[in-house]
């Protein structure tokens, strides 16, 4: 093969990629994985916090399994059933997923570069989650006020351990929301911007499954045992 057909048909192998990889992702790079450079720093950042998210989620099952022991350590104290209004934490949930999904209309106005659409619904966001963070903390007032603090029983102990490791990562996440809004409004959707957002979603939407299964192991379970 001549050197102009060898460079016509890389110019069409590159024009290929370039055409099945709009976003430089590596994929359709024909060229060995060793020959294509470093890959993208939205992808190093991304696999980086997937690996914080995974490690935060070894520290949840660790509480889990501990609340687990603990359940049934009462000391004469109150259980789950008598303490617990599941309707109240039903509505809690709900704030919380309807959160999530704010969150995720949120991210399409980041692809989408609308500022005004992304403030708007990060702000509800942040509005629900502060609302569930708000339910949360008179819960916890309630309890204490009725002889059910985390000094009752070992059950309390890890119920307060739990549900409150959860509310700590809500008030981290609202912080964190806080940033992104002023970011945005002084930097508008730079890379290094887009970047923070895209991990800090994953995190919200994180919470949201952990929630889930607070939810279902503490709540749901300690009213109908």
């Amino acid at each position: 093969m001549s050197a102009a057909a060898t460079a016509q048909t890389a110019a069409h192998g590159g024009e290929r990629a370039a055409r099945g990889d709009p976003h430089r992702l590596g994929h359709g790079d024909e060229r060995p994985i060793g020959e294509r450079g470093p890959a993208p720093k939205r992808i190093i950042t991304g696999y980086g916090f997937w690996i914080f998210l995974l490690s935060d989620f070894i520290m949840f099952a660790a509480f889990f399994a501990a609340y687990a022991v603990l359940v049934g350590e009462l000391a004469g104290g109150p259980h789950g059933r008598e303490l617990f209004d599941l309707p109240f934490v039903l509505r809690e949930t709900f704030i919380l997923l309807v959160s999530s999904f704010t969150c995720g209309m949120a991210t399409i106005a980041v692809a989408k570069r609308d500022v005004l659409w992304f403030q708007l619904t990060i702000a509800a966001t942040g509005v629900l989650g502060a609302s569930f963070l708000g339910m949360e903390l008179w819960e916890f007032n309630h309890l204490i006020g009725e002889n059910a603090g985390p000094d009752r029983s070992a059950f309390l102990s890890g119920f307060f351990a739990l549900v409150g490791l959860h509310g700590v990562h809500v008030l981290a996440g609202l912080l964190w929301l806080l940033t992104m809004m002023a970011q945005v409004l002084a930097k508008g959707f730079r890379e290094d911007v887009e970047r923070r957002i895209m991990c800090w979603a994953l995190f919200w939407h994180a919470l949201d499954i952990i929630w889930v299964a607070v939810f279902t192991v503490v709540y749901l379970f300690g009213v109908i045992q």
